[in-house]
């Protein structure tokens, strides 16, 4: 296997860490790729990968989207992940999370873990045991913390409504047609808040059961998970996996606008330039889906309630509208000039 700074995904990061702990059965990656605005913040992942050298590419891009995800969102932290890698139909146990907690502790700070694919409020109660460099905590009612699920689905139920301003010229999200990938957590919370609004959902998930019964409370339709990459209808949101927007996927696009909470939703830099080529509206997804991290960066630092962190999540299509309007004006891609902005941020423009 090649070594870390040789992956293409290898960004200047300033830190990659590699655990194996035999006795729990961890095996670990924890990225991080700046502190310059401040502690490596990003979630933990816990996933099969079918290939461990997946694993590091998954750390290294996730970690560098949440440098530029807490930069444009204001946040005074840098850029982390980490991935635990999942024996396929093992389950977590409290040695393997006692185990994960203990390697972010010895990194002394450099990395604040939190919730993420795979991962509970509960397991960070577990890790936050064995560290203190944690959040996404359970919290009283009215604070900053927990779930940072329904705050993401706010951040990106907010964005697709400045989308469809920007793409559709419509304020509202009556009548307008949304596929929807993945139902979990964010993505279900976005149905649900569309639905309210009278969008006409076309739902899909690997979990063919969810997605079928959040189908029937919404009365929403339903449609095959990777099919509906290429329906016909207003708005794509993705709020599953990554790298779904492929040279092939886009060029089967049939919307408008692309506007999910998916991390790293570009397979390549280049497919910014293929979407934009398109003149599909897209929202950068470090942007739009930052009202997870503002939650929990916002308990770790002690900093606000959670009135505070729904104020700022609303600052949310103010950056997408500055973003599009940059992007308009100079004729790149919406996704380059995020970039840009965010890379200016923390001291690499």
């Amino acid at each position: 296997m090649s070594a870390v700074w040789d992956f293409a995904d290898f960004d200047d990061h300033e830190h990659v860490h590699m655990f194996r702990d035999r006795a729990s059965g961890l095996t670990a990656v924890i990225a991080v790729h700046s502190t310059h605005l401040g502690p490596g913040a990003g979630g933990v992942r816990y996933w099969h990968y079918p290939q461990r050298a997946a694993a590091i590419t998954d750390a290294l891009r996730l970690s560098r989207g949440m440098s530029y995800k807490n930069a444009m969102a204001g946040l005074p932290m840098g850029g982390g992940k980490g991935v635990i890698l999942a024996d396929e139909g093992a389950a977590k146990t409290p040695e393997l999370l006692a185990a994960f907690g203990r390697a972010v502790e010895s990194l002394g700070g450099a990395y604040v873990t939190a919730e993420d694919v795979g991962m509970s409020d509960a397991d960070m109660v577990a890790i936050s045991k064995h560290t203190k460099h944690v959040s996404g905590l359970p919290v009283a009612s009215g604070e900053a913390g927990g779930d940072p699920g329904p705050l993401t689905a706010l951040g990106v139920y907010l964005g697709i409504k400045a989308a469809i301003k920007q793409g559709l010229a419509t304020d509202s999200a009556k009548d307008v047609r949304i596929a929807i990938q993945g139902v979990g957590s964010v993505g279900g919370g976005v149905a649900r808040r569309l639905a309210a609004e009278g969008a006409k959902l076309t739902l899909a998930d690997v979990n063919l059961t969810r997605a079928k019964e959040l189908a029937e409370e919404l009365g929403a339709e339903l449609a095959d998970s990777a099919a509906i990459m290429e329906i016909e209808a207003d708005v794509l949101s993705p709020n599953a996996l990554g790298a779904i927007l492929t040279e092939r996927s886009i060029e089967k696009l049939r919307v408008p606008i692309v506007a999910g909470g998916a991390n790293n939703q570009l397979a390549t830099a280049a497919d910014g330039q293929r979407i934009h080529d398109r003149g599909i509206t897209y929202a950068p997804d470090y942007v739009i889906n930052a009202g997870g991290i503002i939650n929990v960066a916002l308990e770790y630092l002690g900093q606000g309630s959670r009135e505070e962190v729904e104020s700022r999540i609303h600052l949310i299509p103010g950056r997408l509208a500055e973003i599009w309007a940059e992007s308009k004006a100079s004729g790149t891609p919406a996704s380059a000039v995020a970039d840009r902005m965010a890379q200016k941020l923390i001291g690499r423009g």
